[in-house]
């Protein structure tokens, strides 16, 4: 539909809106397609997935330096780099899964590099000569995270696309899997670092890596067994191609100043009337935006639009929502950079410490973890079943709260874990000090390791909190047709921190070694890595300021159908 002032017209044969297809045609006709019924298949599959990540990532830095000899500042930044690159290559298997192959395809495609990369791992650390050794445990840890990019941003997203948005149960179904995905993955996490980790340093490295490989195959064949009870869809075309229209054909018609002279708006294509795609409605942010919506004489000239001179509100407003994403996509760096510190150097803490367990037990140095998987298990349920529904009464809101304060609220907490952290860190330096071990960096401090749990569990709550509110929040704030782009920019967060992360590592270091003592050094005894976390918890306090002030002007996705809805009861 085309409305105009003093121009004709514009006539529009045959068009649907560039990019985006009817998303409800798409889906399978039978009714017993999709829900929960479909749902649980791809949690298992996520649950395999994380089982099989976080037993090899969990204990990757022991691997580098008790295995291949590396220093800790090294070893901790080649962590940070290979989860900065595996997440930040799901922005690329995102592209190709919205543009050419579609979800499903994307996620089958890439569970068999997966699988392969895997299995070279597993041999990589176990009949490999030791010259090859280093060389060809990269190859296969790289080879992961390809594996990983069109994995990742699609099976969520996939998992999300079996709950239909025009149900009034299933959307409400939708909002409560966010929780429950969340907890199924911890659970898998957990179990890999409780099991896995355990038997990579009681047993080998190759007996760890191969249960993890059993499972990814296990996980594949349960994703295929479920094959006939999802809902599938299709490519839905480049939403990079849908971006960069909207940006040439604001800057064509820059020198028009609205429609007060004589111009008129292009809404959509009369066919679009009839179908049942659901449309935004035209928001107040970004206005010079608009431009691109508005009908010069060039325009109602041409018989056909021209897409790079022309688009639609609906495409306007698809490119409003994903601006409005980044400026909340920054503010969560920080707390990726807190995050990473968990497979860092809060095990490296812990391996200074005693972990024995009675007089034959030694619990693994990164076991620690498992108190965040705990932490998690008990929160979610408690969220979900106690805290939403008390809220909802006080806010009205079916969510009990905004997702935007969800993620405050962590944002909040990972300043706090930073807190505990550099207070126990001190207190084991000072006992370090007192039995005169601080030249002695392979000695055990007689100091508990239960003294770590406080900074793992406030961790686990953080998490619960940002990042499953991250991750609703980029399916729900996405444009329809970028949404497995949307699960590959809650991804990013925890790549581009991980390599703010690296960065913050190598300034701290360069710094402090100028006043004679760096804070970061293979000697955790004579490091001070509790003057780190004070610095970290700083920059997070000034970035969560920055946030609020954010969240307070963010305008959520508005629909034309909720928009009309409201005008009438003003009505």
């Amino acid at each position: 539909m085309a409305t105009s002032g003093a121009a004709p017209p514009l006539r529009v044969q045959n068009y649907h809106e560039d990019g985006e297809q009817n998303l409800i045609s798409q889906e399978e006709p039978s009714s017993s397609r999709g829900g929960w019924g479909a749902a649980i298949f791809i949690i298992f599959v996520e649950v395999a997935e994380r089982f099989a990540y976080f037993g090899m990532a969990g204990n990757l830095i022991t691997y580098l330096t008790n295995e291949l000899h590396e220093p800790i500042p090294m070893a901790a930044k080649n962590v940070n780099t290979w989860v900065g690159v595996s997440s930040l290559l799901p922005l690329l298997g995102a592209f190709i899964a919205d543009a050419f192959l579609g979800r499903f395809n994307t996620i089958f495609v890439s569970s068999i590099i997966y699988l392969l990369a895997m299995v070279l791992l597993t041999i990589s650390v176990s009949v490999i000569p030791l010259h090859y050794q280093k060389a060809m445990f990269f190859v296969a840890l790289y080879m992961l995270s390809v594996g990983l990019a069109g994995h990742k941003p699609c099976v969520q997203t996939f998992a999300a696309d079996q709950f239909r948005e025009d149900s009034p149960e299933e959307k409400k179904a939708k909002s409560s899997f966010f929780n429950w995905w969340y907890l199924g993955i911890t659970v898998g996490a957990s179990a890999a670092i409780l099991v896995v980790i355990y038997v990579q340093d009681n047993v080998g490295w190759a007996a760890g890596f191969g249960i993890l490989t059993g499972a990814m195959a296990v996980a594949l064949a349960v994703f295929l067994f479920g094959y006939k009870k999802y809902r599938k869809q299709g490519p839905l075309g480049s939403p990079f191609t849908t971006v960069a229209q909207v940006f040439v054909a604001a800057v064509r018609k820059r020198h028009i100043n609205g429609t007060s002279t004589g111009f008129g708006v292009y809404s959509r294509d009369d066919k679009d009337q009839h179908e049942t795609r659901r449309f935004l409605a035209q928001t107040s942010q970004l206005r010079c935006l608009d431009k691109a919506i508005i009908i010069d004489h060039l325009d109602a000239s041409s018989k056909n639009r021209n897409p790079w001179r022309l688009c639609s509100l609906n495409q306007v407003e698809e490119v409003k929502l994903v601006l409005r994403l980044i400026p909340v996509w920054m503010c969560c760096l920080l707390f990726a950079v807190v995050q990473s510190f968990v497979q860092t150097f809060f095990t490296k803490q812990g391996s200074t410490m005693i972990r024995s367990i009675g007089p034959n037990f030694k619990l693994p140095q990164a076991s620690l973890q498992i108190f965040i998987g705990l932490t998690v298990a008990v929160a979610i349920p408690i969220y979900d079943r106690v805290f939403v529904p008390t809220a909802r009464k006080f806010t009205g809101h079916s969510s009990g709260i905004t997702i935007l304060q969800r993620i405050g609220i962590g944002l909040f907490l990972s300043i706090i874990s930073m807190m505990v952290a550099a207070l126990v860190e001190a207190k084991r330096v000072g006992i370090v000090i007192d039995h005169n071990l601080l030249d002695n960096p392979k000695a055990i401090v007689p100091m508990r390791v239960w003294w770590l749990i406080p900074q793992y569990m406030v961790c686990g709550l953080s998490d619960v909190f940002t990042f499953v509110g991250l991750q609703e929040f980029f399916y729900d704030q996405t444009p329809e047709a970028m949404r497995s782009m949307g699960a590959a920019a809650y991804l990013s967060v925890v790549g581009v921190g991980n390599f703010i992360c690296s960065a913050i590592i190598t300034l701290v270091q360069a710094i402090s070694s100028k006043s004679g003592e760096k804070w970061l050094t293979d000697n955790l005894n004579r490091a001070h890595l509790d003057y780190f976390y004070w610095l970290i918890a700083a920059l997070s306090t000034l970035n969560l300021c920055v946030y609020v002030w954010i969240a307070k002007g963010f305008v959520y996705k508005k629909l034309e159908a909720e928009e009309t809805g409201k005008e009438k009861e003003l009505a």
